[in-house]
């Protein structure tokens, strides 16, 4: 099996890009880029428009997959996830196929194919990926919890349910390493929930389904979703913060030791029974861990009881920890300066567009909690001014401020990932320059490059 470094495995996807961008390449200084993962890929190449009357086929676009698929086998045979590349036409005319490897310390980019958070420390992950539930002193189930209610409104409605032993449950309980709580017993010792138990009558499954109020996981399936359930990349979860109002029923939090998944609500979100609840919730409430956030999870009832037998409508999660004191975004739409954003609370700073001259970083210089900065290019008067940021775990900057930190080696060793932000079309290998020089300040894995000269001119 070819290497992804081997020009013949290249071969068929460049034509494809040739056949798509002639004009382009033709002349020197022409590029594309792209990027191929096993889950997907982003290639310049023209789709051919449908015919008339019919939609487009698969072989309409057979060339192209023909073309990556030659480069995933390729990955897998190396073990490898993804690859990124540039076809460019060189000054003297040839063309040239930069295959660029990121390697473990470089995750994967969103607005680039090449670039997106640099892991400067292994295994380190944001402060709210480290933040474990607080103490609520005083804490106890909610007046609607009743196992014995729960236990034979669930046997009136599944009566010919197979339930779980004491065994499994107790087997379940070892393996979650948490004791479950006695509504989730009850509920399951009416019904374990497994597919075999059914079978294969996707109606039982619905009965269930309808009896309790969500799609129930079997008992094998149950999980306790802590942080490491919620995977995030860098660059998305140092924007966020843990923040718990007094009142809240809910902690803010990414996951907890205390949310024991039991069942989905059909669209992705799962449903916990939460044993660490806010200072206004109660023990053993339900919750709803929504699929299209990173953090915090909504109401859904008082207790597990409640929810089968009382349907209680919707859920609702609190958006605390999007704004000021904790979070600042100053730009067009949100706080005018810095010093708008300077409290003592602050840990996540955004600087965007904005009318005005660059800002400075002096209002929030000595911060005691300030974690996060990222700021687009062009909006710091100084960026040496970063060196009085001494918490700092993650930068966002754009490469002129990066070689500026650089240059004067005033790069903040307090990193634990950093970014490169890209406005708008530039030369991917400089920027790939610039982050084998950061990754190298903390004798990281650099990203790997290989350049191949291609033959467009000829056909294979």
């Amino acid at each position: 099996m070819s290497s992804i470094r081997d020009l013949t495995v290249w071969e068929p996807l460049l034509r494809v890009v040739r056949a798509s961008n002639a004009e382009r390449l033709a002349a020197p200084g022409g590029r594309l880029t792209g990027r191929i993962s096993l889950g997907g890929w982003s290639v310049p190449v023209q789709r051919p428009r449908p015919v008339p009357g019919r939609a487009v086929q698969v072989e309409d676009m057979q060339d192209e997959f023909t073309a990556v698929e030659r480069v995933q086998d390729a990955l897998r045979a190396d073990g490898a996830n993804s690859v990124s590349f540039v076809v460019e036409t060189a000054p003297d005319g040839r063309t040239l196929l930069h295959v660029v490897e990121p390697g473990p310390a470089v995750e994967p980019g969103l607005m680039s194919p090449f670039v997106g958070a640099l892991l400067l420390v292994e295994g380190a992950v944001p402060e709210p990926w480290r933040r474990l539930p607080e103490e609520v002193p005083g804490a106890v189930p909610a007046p609607s919890a009743d196992p014995a209610l729960l236990e034979r409104t669930l046997r009136e409605r599944l009566p010919d349910a197979i339930g779980a032993t004491e065994g499994e449950i107790a087997e379940a309980e070892a393996r979650l390493g948490v004791t479950l709580p006695d509504e989730l017993k009850a509920l399951y010792r009416v019904t374990r929930a497994r597919w075999e138990d059914w079978g294969g009558d996707y109606e039982a499954e619905e009965r269930v389904s309808d009896a309790v109020g969500c799609e129930l996981f079997s008992l094998d399936g149950l999980y306790v979703a802590d942080a490491r359930s919620r995977p995030c990349p860098w660059q998305f979860a140092a924007d966020d913060a843990v923040v718990t109002a007094p009142d809240a029923a809910v902690q803010g939090l990414v996951g907890s030791p205390g949310w024991i998944v039991f069942g989905d609500n059909g669209g992705g979100d799962r449903l916990a029974l939460d044993l660490t609840p806010g200072p206004g919730g109660h023990k053993g409430q339900v919750i709803v861990i929504d699929h299209e956030r990173t953090i915090g999870a909504g109401l859904r009832a008082d207790s597990l009881t409640d929810m089968v037998v009382n349907r209680p409508d919707g859920w609702h999660q609190r958006r605390d920890a999007d704004n000021p004191p904790v979070v600042a975004r100053v730009n067009i739409h949100y706080l005018d300066s810095v010093e708008a954003a300077a409290r003592p609370e602050l840990e996540v700073l955004g600087i965007g567009w904005r009318k005005g001259d660059p800002v400075s970083l002096a209002p929030v210089v000595g911060l005691p909690r300030l974690r996060t900065l990222t700021a687009v290019p062009g909006t710091l008067a100084d960026p040496l001014e970063i060196a009085g940021l001494t918490g700092l775990e993650y930068l966002s900057l754009g490469p002129e401020d990066w070689r500026v930190l650089l240059d004067a080696g005033a790069v903040p060793r307090s990193l634990s990932a950093a970014h490169i932000e890209v406005q708008g079309e530039q030369h991917p290998l400089p920027i790939l320059d610039l982050a084998d020089e950061l990754l190298a300040l903390w004798d990281r894995p650099l990203i790997s490059r290989t350049v191949l000269e291609a033959r467009l001119d000829t056909d294979r």
